[in-house]
């Protein structure tokens, strides 16, 4: 029995580490769309129809319950797929919810009005297409007033990660938090709003300062899936674990192995 994890490439295994920490007896099958990865300088359109495809692709495999473990699918198609009905018995969650549930320490299914919370100016850091979504923003507004958001798009970021290079991913790190002190020079918090970006997570937060709190997905959605599988135990579907990748499957087993520092193998999707 497997949740599928969808990912536009290699980034999603971070949300995948935390989830296998979080969740040892649960089995997940990962899907990585390699192939035409980045997804964050797509239109909207295009990243709706990817997405759709792969997680599909989930569903023949006997997964119910599909992660979107990449924020620009989340912010692109999530909805949009939602609202359109999903097949009986079949669900789809993004990874904004954790982590708006954990900056406005409030619960998801809390609808009472917005309302101040501690931290008043945040960093966002995410792919040209999220930002250009404003989803965040959107989801942040329902249940929170007086917060400052200052976006970032961290282009060429994703780019470099998934070519192994992360010698050039960590110069543009700095130069992408550079920009975003110039808007805000003293962010409270930042939010890593790409599942790829925990692999930088250190070069972030040496980039902003020690005062900075950083907030990263993997943890966050490891510990929401949890909440909801305790909830929802029978969304555990009845597909098989593995790893799944639209790309040359030699290439991304040979980059997910050195992401994740042990042996990753995936199989053509």
């Amino acid at each position: 029995m497997a949740v599928g994890i969808f990912d536009s490439g290699l980034g999603g295994l971070t949300v995948l580490a935390a989830a296998q920490k979080r969740l040892p007896d649960v089995d997940f099958l990962y899907l990585g769309d390699s192939a035409n990865a980045p997804y964050g300088v797509r239109d909207a359109d295009d990243v709706y129809d990817l997405t759709t495809r792969a997680v599909e692709r989930l569903w023949d495999a006997g997964c119910d319950l599909v992660i979107l473990a990449c924020n620009t699918a989340s912010a692109a198609a999530l909805r949009r797929m939602q609202e359109g009905g999903l097949p009986k018995g079949k669900r789809v969650l993004g990874v904004f919810v954790p982590l708006i549930e954990a900056l406005t320490e409030r619960q998801w299914g809390d609808n009472s009005p917005p309302r101040e919370v501690a931290v008043k100016h945040v960093a966002l850091f995410a792919t040209p297409a999220t930002v250009a979504s404003r989803a965040f923003q959107r989801e942040l507004a329902f249940r929170a007033i007086g917060v400052d958001v200052e976006a970032q798009a961290c282009g060429g970021v994703v780019d470099a990660i998934e070519d192994g290079d992360m010698i050039l991913a960590e110069a543009l790190v700095r130069s992408h938090v550079d920009a975003l002190k110039r808007k805000m020079p003293h962010p409270q918090a930042a939010i890593l709003g790409c599942t790829h970006y925990p692999l930088m997570q250190q070069a972030f937060q040496d980039a902003l300062g020690p005062d900075v709190q950083v907030f990263s997905q993997g943890t966050l959605v490891a510990e929401s899936l949890a909440d909801y599988l305790e909830r929802h135990p029978d969304m555990l579907g009845t597909g098989a674990s593995g790893y799944l990748t639209s790309g040359d499957a030699r290439r991304v087993s040979d980059r997910a192995t050195q992401f994740m520092r042990r042996q990753i193998t995936f199989a053509a999707a």
